[in-house]
């Protein structure tokens, strides 16, 4: 069954129905779902994982009396130095972390699922390497495939076979750059090499039947190899390449495949998937961050349109919920006629109070939205 199909013929309350569908995932698991979704195709936003998102995070799990924490993630990356603060803050506060992927979790996202106890995937969803990108001149490019290319050009040079060409690209490259990329690459691989061994490879034992703790070394061992062959560009050509449950056991991690094994919350992981994927397509909402007791949305700027009078802004917002288009407008200093105008053109004042209700049940936050308007126009709206 198509679960997006479903939530378009039978709308729902965006938020009402998210919360009961992590509630429902908490009393199968025994545990406490955290989701973090990112609106991944709305590129002229700030969707990087950012250090903003770690505050988001934490300012709705700080205080959660609970041992056991299931991480929702839906990302294409951002910032190792903000995951970093991520998995020292679910550490500190969560006895057992697990990640949960439906969709992507790509570089950094892939970073932070390494960091869990447990990886829960389903059939769709997909990590990515870890290389650091970085910025060189005009374009993004892999650190490992830079310092690749750099370590090839010095052998070349150690041996007199530098041609004229790389010689005169490889001197316009500086010391401090060189050092860069090559901590960039470091850093991500450090937190994976210490991740994985402390986590998810902790209560590994030599086989199922015996319950022999493989030693630390091997433990360590083994994260190498699977962080090396997760930072080799040269492998994976692309660092959007999508690695499913059966690249990454291919190359020693392990994945619990809910779509197998655990299909009563596949089916619940599928409809969290297909509930944000159509509320963010179309709402102004790029990032969520939700557990069955609290939601934080992320939205976009709106850009108020100046009307044929400068003492007044209209602009149009979108339910979260149900996509409805409600246009409103703020008075700043208008006469009556101007404003009995727009009234007649049924455009909603965001002077009526603190929120208005769409036809499905939504609330939208015209606060919000008055705030929008000061920042824009420096001006109060009219009361």
């Amino acid at each position: 069954m198509s679960f997006m199909i479903d939530y378009i013929k039978n709308p729902v309350n965006f938020q009402d129905e998210l919360k009961r569908l992590i509630s429902e995932y908490n009393k199968i698991r025994g545990t406490y779902l955290f989701v973090y979704y990112v609106a991944t195709e709305k590129t002229n936003l700030n969707i990087q994982l950012d250090q903003q998102d770690y505050y988001a995070i934490q300012e709705v799990l700080s205080g959660k009396d609970y041992k056991k924490i299931d991480f929702y993630v839906e990302t294409r990356g951002g910032s190792a130095e903000t995951v970093e603060e991520i998995v020292k803050f679910l550490r500190k506060h969560f006895e057992e972390v697990c990640f949960v992927v439906s969709g992507e979790a790509k570089s950094a996202g892939t970073l932070l699922v390494l960091s869990g106890d447990d990886i829960f995937m389903t059939e769709t969803g997909s990590l990515g390497p870890i290389d650091a990108q970085m910025k060189i001149g005009r374009s993004w490019v892999s650190a490992y495939s830079y310092m690749e290319w750099i370590d090839k050009r010095r052998e070349e040079a150690s041996e007199g076979k530098l041609n004229q060409f790389d010689a005169i690209m490889a001197a316009q490259i500086s010391p401090g750059e060189v050092v860069g990329v090559n901590d960039a690459l470091n850093f991500a691989t450090d937190l994976a090499n210490d991740w994985l061994p402390n986590y998810k490879f902790k209560d590994w034992t030599e086989t199922e039947t015996r319950k022999i703790p493989v030693s630390k070394e091997d433990r360590e061992s083994r994260a190498r190899e699977i962080v090396d062959k997760l930072i080799a560009h040269s492998h994976w050509k692309t660092h959007a390449r999508s690695l499913k449950i059966e690249d990454l056991q291919s190359i020693g991690l392990s994945i619990k495949n809910l779509d197998a094994d655990y299909p009563r919350l596949a089916e619940i992981v599928y409809r969290i998937q297909a509930l944000c994927t159509l509320t963010l397509g179309g709402s102004d909402i790029y990032k969520i961050f939700a557990t069955a007791d609290d939601l934080l949305n992320k939205r976009a700027p709106q850009k108020p349109i100046a009307s044929k009078s400068e003492e007044v802004l209209q602009l149009d917002t979108r339910c979260p919920s149900c996509g409805a288009i409600h246009h409103l407008y703020g008075r700043l200093g208008i006469p009556a006629s101007l404003e009995a105008e727009f009234k007649s053109r049924g455009v909603i004042p965001v002077n009526l109070g603190d929120k208005i209700k769409c036809t499905c049940g939504q609330d939208i936050d015209l606060q919000a939205i008055r705030n929008q308007i000061k920042e824009k126009t420096g001006r109060d709206v009219c009361k």
